[in-house]
């Protein structure tokens, strides 16, 4: 199933789409593809497969310590694509997300060409803009896969409007300014930001789905965010499942239950 193909569904159902993400090689990179499956199981719709990088400007403490603890286990590139193939194998749409550096470095067109021969939907680049990511879009248009950028709060109309006609698989509205991590309460700032992503998909007579990110950490939570946005996205919250349990076990068991929560969440807005 594609990306976008899950969303159809979503909407079909009434609903808002649950995207998960946990980190490849985190606690291991068998034991995070046992997670990743579980969260299929139990809800999720689309996974997202962090890249584990060593500088993540964007990431908050949570994600920067599971990445940490990745790197340090001695994860690679490689390893990241065999965790892609393993989720893909379930049939549920899976990205990377990515900050541009690795993928550079590890060549363009080659990290297109092995995550497509991996099952790969696409790639979420969250410090990579439309207008500087040239290179990017050619190979994932020959590779035939989704470009997911970032809009914010922040974005000017003329930003707004160049991301969006770039992204293919769905808009990634970054709900709140600063680093990832689990909150409290949800922004008030994703509502209007996703209203204004509609609006202008609207006047590019696009139907990109445009899903919410950063914040969400509970079912109560995402049915706020799911009652405008087409998918919720949830990150920190799944990391912190496997970063609170030293037992693996309880570690798949607290995921399981987030995921449930969640996915009930999504489907009472």
């Amino acid at each position: 199933m594609s990306v976008s193909a899950a969303f159809e569904k979503a909407r079909a159902d009434d609903r808002a789409a649950l995207v998960g993400y946990l980190p490849a090689g985190f606690p291991t990179v068998d034991a995070g593809i046992s997670a990743l499956r579980a969260m299929v199981e139990a809800g999720c719709d689309v996974i997202e497969i962090g890249l584990p990088y060593s500088d993540p400007v964007m990431d908050g403490p949570t994600i920067q310590a599971a990445a940490q603890r990745a790197l340090e286990g001695g994860v690679r590139t490689r390893d990241v694509l065999r965790t892609v193939e393993a989720v893909a194998a379930t049939g549920t749409p899976t990205l990377v997300m990515t900050y541009w550096n690795p993928v550079e470095r590890y060549g363009v067109e080659r990290f297109a060409a092995d995550l497509a021969a991996a099952g790969g939907a696409g790639l979420i680049t969250p410090d990579l803009t439309p207008d500087a990511g040239g290179a990017w879009i050619a190979a994932a248009d020959a590779h035939d896969l989704d470009k997911v950028f970032l809009v914010a709060p922040s974005s000017t109309d003329e930003r707004l409007a160049m991301t969006t006609a770039a992204c293919r698989g769905f808009v990634y509205a970054a709900a709140v300014m600063g680093v990832t991590g689990a909150r409290a309460t949800t922004s008030e700032l994703g509502e209007p930001l996703v209203a204004r992503a509609k609006a202008t998909l609207e006047d590019q007579r696009r139907d990109t789905p445009v899903a919410v990110g950063i914040g969400v950490s509970n079912g109560e939570q995402a049915a706020e965010v799911a009652a405008y946005a087409d998918g919720v996205i949830v990150g920190s919250a799944f990391v912190r499942c496997l970063l609170d349990e030293d037992e693996p076990a309880a570690g798949l068991r607290a995921l399981t239950a987030l995921t449930d929560d969640l996915a009930r969440g999504v489907r009472r807005a």
